[in-house]
């Protein structure tokens, strides 16, 4: 039997020895952020998304080996283990195998077979199933069976009784169901009927049939929802005749006296007890992979969300639009501290509209404003048209970006908001935060439970721990990839740092507060409640700009700062160029010098030297800078304005299994249908397109009514 470490470098491709390397690190209790940057000479250079999927199918096959573990005890204690069954056991590569393998052993509920039994039918069971040639019939068997005081009165009793024995035994056939699930995964559909004449969004699926090995997930997480919801009747489809056929040809002998008997029985065991119990499991499994995919789409979609390069240094309008309520500004200085507040309502009337502006541009005068951001939810549009009045009127050179507000209601109601501003109106709240996330977004989005930011599909019908697992986990590598500046950050922000949690990250902004802003590294390890092995997962991820110690704000660990001093002694540098930012071209020197010799004299391996030499070459850079920048606009687009074959750029905002949309400057976003994004095959949209993206896209269709627009980005010149 391969070990977990060999089935781990077998499917991820990795060798052995990197694995194994990793699971004595995770068994340690370092971090993923920490495994991935500190550890690439033990793991071989696997990325944190590597990491992750390794940590996942790891905790699957340890509870794998436990269920095996506890079946073979289960069985032995029943004294049925042979070495035969033992090795069946240990090479059950999933838990649907294993399960099959246990289920003729495993305590039964009381069942119409174990009743049968009771009245001491199973030697006649047996003897039928047995089929042996020239055996008396059925019917002459059973006739010893009789017995009125355990409830057998007649011959038909007896057979009945019989054949749900055996039908019992036929369905726990490990073989038998393997065979069948073969065969139903590769020739059967699944299939959803209308279960009334109610109109509703799940109309597509009132006729619908795929093949299983067919079938998109986003389809499954449909007619889930809309099963459950009473609007659909979904069932897998099989040729029955089929199944009976590969069912009978395992368990029946032909020429024997039982032969129909058994076959009789073989029938209602696929009818009763086999398909059924195969179905539900053939759909769970549906359901299973469906969400694994919706998960992974929505990771996929978080991650260059959250990775949004921010728009540093300026004063900053944060306009939460709404109607009734009015909309919410907030003005917030290059930092993200609040300068003031105010509510307008532009959707009011057209007087109110310019009195709205007459006291925006007041704010923008007063506080020099730069930048506005707008969220995207209730009345975006009609704001977005004040704001352009607003920017022609002013003509200084402002400008203003659509940010996606989901999660801002949830965050603007939650204790953490509620703690950091304690005097502000719910709804003010959500304009800082809009405004902050144009600003810095990882900072802002770190605050909002990562489900709420509304970049998936079908995120309520997946299973909740799971999702949260891996949402988190995107969280958590970002943050640590950017880095985070200890004097500045909120305990939401500093508590996604690899090592920290809520206590600790509190801590430290209390330590902040009493004893002033952090001088060094070192310094960090006095915060209560953080201890050598804490310090050492997070103390590269946190920057300190103002210490003395110029690596303190780099992503150098501090384990490495004999090594960075080595280097630049190696390559006649020294400290103060890297301060100054007059080092020059260090890789070169390196490159020159040979990176295994290098490496050798530093004492490091050299996927260490390098990320060293790229840290002192740029000190508190931010891998976000390198993006793509938010688009910035000056003017806005109304769906009337749009016409088929009309170019322009976008960014995307959502990459689902069906394509992208994409904010083209118009209210409503342009669905890019996959068949439209390049000219090539794809699977999956994802696989050249990730939320941020910024794109050039052409119009198709313009649906007024229905506010839809497709566009294309097949055979569109980039503008």
């Amino acid at each position: 039997m391969e070990s977990i470490t060999q089935i781990l470098a077998r499917e991820l491709d990795k060798k052995p020895e990197h694995i194994e390397n990793v699971i004595t690190l995770l068994d340690e209790g370092n971090t993923v952020p920490f495994i991935a940057r500190y550890r690439k000479e033990l793991h071989g250079g696997m990325d944190d998304t590597a990491l992750r999927t390794l940590v996942e199918r790891l905790e699957y096959l340890r509870s794998l080996q436990e269920r095996r573990d506890t079946i073979k005890r289960s069985i032995e204690e029943q004294g049925k283990l042979t070495d035969e069954l033992s090795a069946a056991i240990d090479e059950a590569a999933t838990l649907a195998v294993l399960e099959d393998i246990y289920r003729p052993y495993k305590p039964k509920r009381r069942t119409r077979a174990t009743i049968a039994k009771e009245k001491g039918l199973e030697p006649l069971a047996l003897q039928l199933f047995a089929q042996e040639k020239g055996a008396p019939s059925p019917e002459e068997l059973a006739a010893g069976f009789i017995d009125s005081e355990k409830g057998v009165s007649s011959v038909e009793e007896a057979l009945a009784g019989a054949s749900d024995i055996i039908a019992e035994m036929i369905s726990d056939d490990a073989e038998i169901r393997r065979i069948l699930r073969d065969f139903i995964n590769a020739s059967g559909s699944v299939v959803s009927q209308a279960a009334s004449e109610a109109d509703s969004v799940y109309r597509l699926y009132y006729d619908f049939s795929e093949k299983l090995s067919r079938v998109k997930g986003h389809q499954i997480l449909a007619m889930n929802r809309g099963e459950k919801e009473g609007f659909l009747k979904v069932s897998v489809s099989v040729d029955t005749e089929a199944c009976l056929h590969l069912v009978r040809r395992k368990v029946t002998v032909p020429g024997s006296s039982s032969m129909e008997f058994v076959r009789a029985a073989a029938d209602d065991a696929f009818d009763r007890l086999i398909f059924p119990s195969l179905e539900r499991e053939i759909r769970s499994t549906l359901t299973d992979t469906a969400s694994e995919g919706a998960i992974h789409n929505f990771a996929l979609n978080l991650k260059p969300l959250l990775m949004q390069p921010p728009v540093k240094g300026k004063v900053t309008m944060g306009l939460d639009p709404g109607y009734r309520n009015g909309c919410k500004v907030a003005v917030v200085d290059a930092t993200g501290k609040v300068l003031d507040t105010s509510v307008v309502y532009p959707t009011f009337s057209e007087a109110k509209k310019q009195e709205a502006i007459r006291k925006l541009a007041a704010l923008i005068r007063k506080h020099g404003v730069q930048h506005i951001a707008i969220g995207n939810g209730t009345a975006s549009r009609e704001t977005e048209q004040m704001t352009v009045e607003l920017l022609h009127m002013l003509n200084g050179g402002q400008s203003y970006a659509i940010v996606n507000e989901a999660g801002a209601s949830v965050y603007s109601v939650s204790k953490l908001a509620a703690d950091e501003f304690p005097d502000f109106d719910v709804n003010l709240r959500s304009a800082v935060s809009i405004a902050r996330r144009l600003q810095d977004p990882l900072a802002e989005l770190v605050k909002i439970d990562p489900m709420a930011i509304g970049v998936g599909q079908y995120q309520h019908d997946m299973p909740q721990a799971k999702l949260e697992e891996t949402l988190n986990g995107v969280v958590e590598d970002c943050v640590n990839s950017v880095g985070v500046d200890i004097n500045t950050a909120s305990p939401s922000l500093l508590q996604r740092v690899s090592g920290l949690t809520k206590t600790t990250a509190k801590n430290i902004v209390s330590y902040r507060e009493e004893n002033g802003a952090f001088t060094s590294r070192k310094q960090i390890s006095k915060v209560p409640k953080l201890g050598p092995k804490a310090f050492e997962q997070c103390a590269g991820f946190l920057r300190i700009p103002e210490s003395a110690q110029v690596l303190d704000n780099t992503a150098v660990h501090p384990e490495s700062y004999d090594a960075a001093e080595k280097l630049l002694a190696l390559c006649r540098c020294d400290m103060d160029e890297v301060r100054n930012g007059t080092l020059g071209d260090l890789r070169k020197v390196a490159e020159t010098i040979g990176w295994e010799k290098a490496a050798a004299a530093c004492a490091v391996g050299v996927p260490t030297l390098k990320d060293i030499v790229s840290e002192l070459m740029k000190p508190g850079r931010d891998p976000r800078d390198e993006l793509p920048p938010v688009v910035l606009r000056t003017d806005v687009l109304d769906i009337k304005d749009l016409k088929p074959g009309m170019v322009l750029r976008g960014t995307v905002r959502n990459v689902i299994d069906f394509g992208v949309f994409v904010d083209i400057g118009v209210h409503q976003d342009g669905l890019v249908h996959i068949s439209r994004i390049c000219d090539r095959y794809i699977r999956h949209p994802s696989e050249v397109l990730s939320v941020g993206d910024i794109v050039t896209v052409a119009v198709v269709e313009v649906d007024e009514a229905k506010h839809r627009i497709s566009l294309t980005m097949k055979g569109v010149k980039e503008q």
